[in-house]
């Protein structure tokens, strides 16, 4: 069963003209894009490309909760990187899936500490919330 939002707090928008091989406009402008196919898949790779996109807003919300935990723990998260690896195959059934691996760097924490915190922010991350159960995710500690 699908969680719904309580309170909407922000609400993005983006449009595409011609799917994987156009563009990709926010509606501030803000972000314009070209997408192409990767190289990989037989395209030109002359642009940016949906799991480039979901990677980048995957690795900035992950690490934007697990600094968040960080906080309410008190732990220092200074030098932190989120690195996500969207994959992207054949699922059964002739259809297309996606999975995903987050590799999180915390060099100032310890091991334990740091996988901690890694686990707790997967529990408040949006995009944890919304792929959970849809999706393989793989938490990587670098």
């Amino acid at each position: 069963m699908a969680t719904a939002v309580e309170k909407v707090l922000y609400t993005a928008k983006a449009t595409a003209e011609g799917g994987r091989d156009g563009k990709v406009t926010s509606s501030d402008g803000k972000l314009a894009v070209v997408v192409a196919p990767p190289a990989e898949l037989g395209g030109t790779g002359e642009g940016t490309n949906p799991e480039q996109l979901f990677a980048a807003g995957y690795a900035a919300c992950f690490q934007s909760a697990m600094m968040t935990v960080a906080r309410r723990l008190r732990v220092d998260t200074t030098g932190s990187t989120v690195t996500a690896e969207v994959g992207l195959g054949a699922i059964p059934g002739g259809a297309y899936g996606i999975q995903v691996a987050l590799v999180v760097s915390l060099p100032s924490l310890e091991k334990d500490v740091a996988q901690d915190l890694v686990e707790k922010a997967h529990q408040v991350c949006p995009y944890s919330n919304a792929t959970r159960g849809n999706i393989v995710v793989d938490l990587k500690l670098a």
